[in-house]
């Protein structure tokens, strides 16, 4: 009997998902509805020639003919971000440094003067992965990252 009444206290509600699933249409599921994701990204130096007085090794890579000479070690943390096509990335650029640095997407370049926090907005408009990068030129072959843009297809509304 107990078995019963449960059934039939939930006969509203269960009449109200067969209701709220009727007003979709067969075989379409909800879309996706892109949002506002909030992200840091800050710059972080890893190897660089004011270290060479905690590192001595490191007299002899940033010395002439060493294998970092002209250039500094640096790299964005995260390294990859993940969004979904629609979403609104609102980024806040770290740079604690003293070095100036920049943050390149396609579509967006944004400048990162010496100790500072930048903030910036990018639409990420179709799926895919993309790279970001610094582009002062001794950073390049080390500082960069992804930002991996889902399909929304794969998605439901939340």
């Amino acid at each position: 009997m107990s078995g019963f009444r449960s059934a039939a206290a939930a006969g509203p509600a269960l009449a109200l998902v067969v209701l709220a699933g009727a007003c979709t249409p067969a075989g379409r599921a909800p879309r996706y509805q892109p949002r506002t994701r909030e992200v840091t990204i800050t710059a972080v130096p890893l190897l660089t020639r004011e270290m060479r007085r905690i590192y001595p090794f490191l007299g002899s890579d940033f010395a002439k003919g060493g294998v970092l000479e002209g250039k500094e070690v640096y790299a964005f943390v995260p390294g990859t971000v993940t969004a979904v096509e629609g979403d609104t990335l609102a980024l806040t650029l770290v740079n604690p440094e003293d070095d100036a640095h920049s943050f390149v997407l396609p579509d967006l370049a944004v400048g990162l003067p010496p100790q500072s926090t930048v903030t910036a907005r990018y639409v990420a408009r179709r799926a895919g992965v993309y790279p970001f990068l610094c582009s002062v030129p001794t950073h390049l072959p080390f500082m960069h990252g992804t930002l991996v843009v889902l399909p929304a297809a794969g998605f439901a509304a939340p």
